[in-house]
């Protein structure tokens, strides 16, 4: 008590100076107003341009963009009652899901959630690889390379492995391709606002890391804003078909969600390629910069829709299957993504945050939970892989409980049965642009010819 009164007494007269500085003197000498400046500049831009000023260079920021711009939360699903019945057992909603039905070796999946390209070296450690690819193998579904090799440990790991042959070459050759269950030829991604130089310092790649690149120790990578050796449109289709010539297993091509989508699915159409990936903004990253994050592309809603659209309009939904990928967090949003015409999802921040689930108390408060993952972290050593395994395949199952009692509401008996006609929004400009119904606008009920019993009077009421 009596230290209380102590430490009251001497906090007294700053309070008090301070007080009256705060109530009497004007701006420019007057504490508040950085609150002003905080408010006007937000803290994130204010702490983005302190690391600015100090490090002189561009900025490395890992999980991607805060901005989220996908409507989703104006989105609903539309339940039936009475004039459709819901489906009988949720249990029995199917949600098996087969990317690539014309490959000689379709990817066959127990969910349309997969995990995304978060890679080895340039995003993530070799024991946050190892775990996603175990807990995706538990809960039936695939897991991606990224941008890097194919490791032992990766593909002893994963029941169903895709790798990305990229536009830095970790991934290539036969010894490489042939031990994958899909390819997916990466040429951009979302958070990276398309396809830019990436660079990785020799400094920055560890012995294994090196072995798996095939580097000399020292020696820079750098993932290319194009395709080595590619300089035309026809380069890279005939790349895309020739990978698909060599392979039974399914081909995809994965590209960032622009307002140019149309004209990049134009040149995708001329390709035998088994599937497409959009990439939205909204998507994770380890290592690009703010501007690239927050300020180029399009979002995964709108990238999704415009996917879409344009491949139904051309008769060629049939051709490709679409898997959407960018800042998708919750079960709603991945049936929002399915009933807008995805076959599948990818998923990456939140799969890692899931995974990691209580064992960031490792960690916290002296570091950040992207310590115990990113390839970079101090602290990957940390990490149970099988816990994270684990918590990542809880996670994985019980959003897909969710999403059969959502299907089992609106009245369907599959995942793969949802489309648009299962959406209902708030929003009227996206009710045009999606082609779905605006929920303030009335619906003509059917004529049931329903027979309607006399209303009680008080004379029948007597009687």
């Amino acid at each position: 008590m009596l230290l209380n009164w102590m430490m009251m007494k001497l906090m007294d007269p700053a309070m008090d100076e301070t007080t009256v500085k705060l109530l009497t003197e004007d701006y420019p000498d007057n504490p508040f107003l950085m609150a002003t400046v905080v408010e006007k500049l937000s803290p994130r831009a204010l702490i983005e341009a302190a690391m600015r000023a100090e490090a002189g260079k561009e900025l490395s920021r890992p999980l991607g963009s805060p901005i989220v711009l996908s409507p989703w939360d104006k989105i609903l699903l539309n339940p039936r009652q009475l004039f459709k019945l819901p489906s009988l057992d949720y249990t029995k909603v199917n949600t098996e899901t087969i990317i690539g039905p014309k490959a000689k070796r379709p990817l066959k999946l127990e969910m349309p959630i997969m995990i995304t390209g978060m890679s080895y070296g340039g995003s993530l450690s070799l024991p946050m690889k190892m775990a996603l690819a175990k807990g995706a193998s538990t809960a039936g579904t695939a897991t991606n390379t990224g941008e890097s090799a194919v490791t032992d440990e990766e593909r002893d790991s994963a029941n169903l492995l895709i790798g990305q042959y990229h536009r830095g070459g970790q991934l290539s050759g036969q010894e490489q391709l042939s031990r994958l269950d899909a390819i997916e030829i990466q040429l951009g991604q979302g958070a990276w606002g398309g396809a830019v130089d990436e660079p990785i310092r020799g400094e920055h790649i560890g012995d294994h890391l090196r072995k798996a690149w095939h580097l000399d120790k020292g020696q820079d990578a750098t993932v290319y804003a194009r395709m080595p050796g590619k300089s035309s449109t026809q380069d890279y289709i005939k790349m895309v078909n020739n990978m698909k010539s060599q392979y039974d297993v399914p081909v995809g091509v994965k590209i960032a969600g622009s307002d140019y989508i149309e004209y990049e699915l134009a040149v995708i159409a001329q390709t035998q390629a088994d599937y497409i990936v959009v990439d939205g903004s909204e998507g994770g990253t380890a290592a690009a910069n703010p501007t690239l994050q927050d300020n180029v592309g399009l979002p995964t809603f709108h990238t999704l829709v415009r996917t879409v659209d344009w491949l139904t309009n051309n008769n060629l939904r049939d051709h490709f299957n679409v898997i959407v990928a960018g800042g998708m967090t919750t079960p709603g949003h991945f049936l929002k993504a399915l009933a807008l015409g995805a076959d599948a999802v990818y998923i990456g921040s939140i799969a890692l945050m899931a995974a990691m689930h209580t064992q960031v108390v490792k960690v916290l408060p002296q570091a950040p939970p992207s310590q115990l993952a990113l390839y970079t972290g101090r602290m990957t050593d940390k990490l149970d892989i099988n816990k994270a395994a684990g918590h990542l395949a809880k996670f994985l199952t019980s959003c897909i409980v969710e999403m059969q009692l959502a299907v089992q509401a609106v009245g369907k008996n599959a995942l793969k049965e949802l489309n648009r006609e299962d959406l209902v929004t708030v929003d009227r400009d996206l009710a045009q642009f999606a082609g779905l119904r605006y929920a303030a606008s009335h619906r003509e009920a059917p004529n049931m010819n329903i027979a309607r019993h006399p209303q009680p009077t008080v004379q029948n009421m007597l009687q």
